[in-house]
């Protein structure tokens, strides 16, 4: 299972909790899209997760800065994601970025709302934040392949930390379609 998370916005800990900690633990590979806050925080993640990929946020600090990049392309069951916190120009640079990456669909944080829309020419993945939802319902994502051996194709889900499941999508490889 891919986990993401996102804009955590804490001084010491992961604050994650339920579902969302839980997911963290069993999750094969977990994406951080940035906002961590303070490095505790990204040290806490790299204990809770078996393996993690995360990019920094515009209210990283300079310590978070010098560990993980901007920006990354992470690949899981086939699937070539383009992570990044956040694009100036939203949606479209968004979109250009994963382009760029030959990316099949990208991961960014910041607005902490959580949202799924396939309805541009690469699918975006914003999975909110667990943490400090903002008036939005707080979450994560939990991506799986399907059963089979379909590779190239991941079942996605929006959930919150009391492990409500209240929205699903599927992410195809350009090469799956």
């Amino acid at each position: 299972m891919l986990v993401v998370v996102s804009d955590t916005h804490a001084r010491e800990e992961s604050k994650l909790q339920g579902r969302t900690a839980e997911a963290v633990r069993e999750a094969d590979l977990v994406v951080h899209a940035g906002d961590f806050h303070r490095e505790p925080v990204l040290d806490a993640f790299r204990s809770a997760a078996g393996s993690l990929r995360a990019v920094y946020g515009n209210n990283d600090d300079a310590a978070i800065r010098d560990r993980v990049p901007e920006v990354r392309t992470v690949e899981y069951a086939g699937v070539r994601f383009a992570v990044t916190h956040r694009h100036r120009s939203g949606d479209t640079g968004l979109v250009m970025l994963g382009r760029g990456r030959d990316a099949d669909a990208v991961i960014c944080g910041h607005s902490h709302r959580p949202r799924f829309d396939d309805a541009g020419d690469l699918p975006v993945l914003n999975p909110g934040s667990h943490a400090q939802p903002r008036g939005n319902r707080p979450a994560h994502a939990e991506l799986t392949p399907p059963e089979g051996d379909a590779t190239g194709e991941l079942d996605g889900r929006l959930v919150t930390p009391a492990g409500e499941a209240f929205e699903t999508f599927r992410i195809e490889a350009a090469s799956a379609e």
